[in-house]
């Protein structure tokens, strides 16, 4: 009988925690941030955990030789129950979109979701399986910036997709193992994603900015001088903690990642490379909590990174591989 363990190995549950800084990060960039993104959130969720079960069952008769302890060639979840589900995962996920965004929102959900289909039946083991992985993510980043200006968000979703090729480029060696030079290409990436994402884009932090003016403002009323020079330490403080944070949670992301690819430059056995995909899958909400605020949210984006730690304990129970 299927449990709701099996479910949650199946659509690798943990992982998701993974999927919800897309949105976030695409919605800040966009100024589109408001009570439409945690409903596009969960439907990227849903998006995510469809492909994983697609994934699986695309995989099954690979796996019965490579991984027979996954759900379905162990005999805990049918192929067919596994597609099904695949299936109304997928069109929860697009509907959900298509419900609270409108058509912009829907415009995207549908590409989203037949790249994550086509990668999983089409793609993965072909030469333009890391880019269709990449445009998966990219895609996902411009769904949180539906309601919003779509072209500020594209450094976002092209940061997040860099990121996402170097994890699919080596997830395709988790099996066999690498050669020393993928694991040097994809921590060259890594180095270049992190770099990207800590440093400041045009029109980032322009609320922020805003509100210290108005305070100044105020400031130049009853107190006077006094109130103008203790509201310009202030907006001073203010703009250097803005500024440091992206470069901060960046940081975090490339030593967490770039530590583990590390690891596979020196051993590129299976195992170090599977591990490094896992470092790649958890350690990707620090990088979406830079990018976030990157885009002037910078508490938010903190409570994003946070989806980090939580995600490596919990892949400690079930694989996010």
């Amino acid at each position: 009988m299927t449990t709701l363990a099996d479910l949650a190995e199946l659509v690798r549950a943990p992982a998701a925690l993974s999927v919800p800084g897309d949105v976030v990060a695409g919605a800040a960039a966009a100024g589109a941030l408001g009570p439409r993104t945690p409903a596009l959130a969960g439907a990227s969720v849903l998006l995510y955990w469809a492909g994983m079960a697609a994934n699986d069952w695309a995989d099954r008769r690979l796996d019965a030789v490579e991984r027979p302890e996954r759900p379905i060639p162990s005999g805990r979840i049918t192929p067919t129950a596994a597609l099904g589900l695949a299936a109304g995962l997928t069109a929860a996920g697009v509907g959900l979109a298509a419900v609270v965004g409108g058509r912009r929102a829907a415009a995207l959900a549908v590409p989203l979701a037949a790249s994550i289909w086509g990668y999983d039946l089409l793609a993965k083991n072909t030469a333009a399986g890391p880019a269709v992985m990449a445009a998966c993510r990219g895609l996902d980043v411009l769904l949180g910036a539906s309601d919003g200006r779509l072209v500020r968000a594209l450094p976002s979703a092209a940061t997040v997709a860099a990121h996402t090729w170097t994890v699919t480029a080596l997830s395709r060696r988790e099996v066999s193992g690498a050669d020393a030079t993928l694991p040097m290409r994809t921590l060259a990436g890594t180095a270049m994603v992190a770099a990207s994402a800590a440093v400041a884009v045009p029109g980032a932090r322009r609320t922020a900015d805003t509100d210290i003016r108005c305070a100044a403002d105020v400031g130049a009323g009853p107190a006077g001088a006094d109130g103008r020079a203790a509201v310009g330490t202030g907006r001073a403080w203010s703009t250097g903690m803005a500024a440091a944070l992206p470069a901060v949670l960046a940081g975090w992301y490339a030593a967490r990642y770039g530590a583990a690819q590390a690891q596979v430059v020196r051993d590129p056995s299976a195992g170090k490379v599977r591990a490094a995909v896992g470092a790649g899958i958890t350690g990707l909400p620090a990088l979406q909590g830079a990018l976030t605020a990157r885009g002037g949210a910078g508490l938010l984006g903190l409570a994003v990174a946070a989806a980090a730690p939580l995600g490596r304990r919990l892949a400690r129970k079930v694989s996010p591989t």
